[in-house]
């Protein structure tokens, strides 16, 4: 039997199961205040996954709590909204307010929530579910953007009552999806593509080969897509992530918890040269000899973005929360926002915030007051053409998911292009870093906001979904219209 407050959050059975018997005893007629089905990386945190998803089946009823590593958001997703979709025709009052107030939690790192937010991306629905994220993971910039920490949580109950009380109070905010896309002429010889550090869980879903029945193929290439909603990353940041996620399973006993976990991150900045890049990184490899870079600032009009030769890492970001809560951007004072057309760094204005790094020493630049990195561009769309010869390959990074990608060495160009590809519904606390261009409070709305550093050398030397959901389907006797 539920408590009296889990009563606020519990949903039936006969919701969650197709043909189950209706029963109404631990809700009342009036159905839940805040229903949410709870999604858990139980392989996130060293230990703590399992023990969080333990604690939540106890809490709550055990059929709307899901192991991520046992079955994926989408196949439940697709059975329980065909399910509410059923009901909601029969006259069922309890799914109708269900549906209405439903609320996603997904606990585990940035890469499954990345996961879910494709899969509700892809789900179409005119008012799709908002997400709560709970911070499992080593850098948690999702959570820590929206207000929900960036520490691994407790995993008691009274920790896991009190993060669901913050879910019932929670705020929803829209925030911009990012569509990705890579096409190359399939190579004469070898693969391209992408190599995970050794094998990655299936969050590694964010950027794969389209099918040959896929809308995007392209006869005689090689197209991959993918979807990100915190940021795309590319160089030597990337290069380092994907050491660590190797290293980690390798040896996965050596990565118990968040406080070792960054350690080793570190150490490995050092190991891979990202404090000492001009020694260790060949000038070959900086991002202005590896691609040319184009921006779209104004609908339909393509211009040159000029890479400055040291750059050896470009950011492509969507929320104020990098490298464990860092904000690259940072806020342009007024006369930035005047003499180069710069923005705060909305999450909802359809603009990416493209943003470059020599090395580390400039990276740590973000822990002064208003550091930030290079800004390069704000745009609705970028392009990376990288050309005969650049480089054999590139590493490059996805909401925390590394890959080494291979590039061809015979004549033609591989093109990545990202664009904007609608928005999705994410819950964020009182505390949420992540600002709406139409909140009254964000700081184009206030002419007091401090100075950022005006030298930044100074502190430091065609798109239809995303792939997440390639097994939705929904029935066929399921009018589409009434999934709102």
């Amino acid at each position: 039997m539920a408590s009296h407050t889990m009563k606020d959050f519990w949903i039936p059975c006969h919701v969650l199961v197709p043909d189950s018997v209706v029963e109404g005893s631990h809700i009342g007629i009036d159905g839940p205040e805040c229903p949410v089905l709870v999604f858990v990386n139980s392989k996130s945190g060293g230990q703590l996954g399992g023990e969080l998803l333990k604690t939540y089946r106890a809490l709550l009823n055990v059929k709307q709590v899901f192991d991520l590593g046992e079955e994926a958001p989408d196949k439940v997703l697709s059975r329980i909204y065909a399910n509410l979709e059923s009901l909601k025709l029969s006259g069922d009052q309890i799914a109708i307010k269900i549906m209405d107030k439903l609320r996603l939690i997904v606990a585990g790192g940035d890469g499954t929530a990345g996961w879910l937010l494709g899969v509700v991306c892809d789900l179409k629905l005119s008012h799709p579910p908002p997400i709560a994220t709970v911070p499992l993971g080593t850098g948690n910039n999702l959570p820590f953007a929206f207000g929900w920490g960036k520490k691994n949580p407790g995993t008691d109950e009274q920790s896991v009552k009190s993060f669901l009380e913050q879910v019932m109070k929670a705020k929803e905010m829209k925030i911009d999806n990012w569509h990705i896309l890579m096409r190359m002429r399939a190579p004469k010889q070898g693969p391209c593509d992408p190599i995970p550090p050794l094998e990655l869980p299936h969050s590694l879903h964010a950027f794969h080969r389209v099918s040959e029945s896929d809308e995007l193929n392209m006869e005689g290439c090689h197209t991959f897509r993918g979807g990100f909603w915190n940021y795309f990353s590319m160089g030597m940041d990337a290069q380092i992530s994907y050491a660590f996620h190797s290293e980690r399973k390798l040896h996965p006993e050596k990565f118990k918890n968040q406080l070792v976990n960054q350690s080793t991150y570190a150490k490995l900045g050092c190991t891979q040269g990202w404090f000492f890049a001009p020694l260790f990184h060949p000038p070959s490899k900086n991002m202005a000899h590896l691609a040319k870079v184009k921006v779209m600032k104004t609908h339909g009009r393509w211009e040159d973005l000029q890479i400055p030769s040291s750059i050896r890492s470009i950011v492509c970001l969507n929320l104020p929360s990098f490298s464990g809560g860092l904000n690259p951007w940072g806020t342009p004072n007024r006369r930035k926002r005047c003499d180069r057309d710069l923005t705060p760094p909305y999450v909802d204005d359809g603009l990416i915030e493209v943003v470059g790094f020599r090395d580390a020493w400039h990276g740590l630049v973000l822990l002064a007051p208003n550091g930030h990195g290079t800004r390069l561009a704000q745009a609705h769309r970028i392009r990376f053409e990288f050309h005969k010869g650049a480089a054999d390959h590139t590493f490059m990074r996805i909401d925390g998911e590394p890959w080494k990608q291979p590039l061809p060495v015979d004549d033609d160009t591989v093109l990545v292009e990202i664009s904007h590809h609608g928005q999705v519904n994410m819950l964020a606390t009182h505390d949420s870093r992540s600002k709406s261009v139409n909140d009254p409070s964000s700081p184009h709305h206030h002419d007091d906001e401090e100075d950022d550093s005006d030298d930044e050398e100074s502190k430091a030397d065609e798109f239809r979904k995303f792939g997440a959901a390639e097994t939705f389907k929904i029935p066929d006797e399921v009018d589409l219209a009434h999934l709102s």
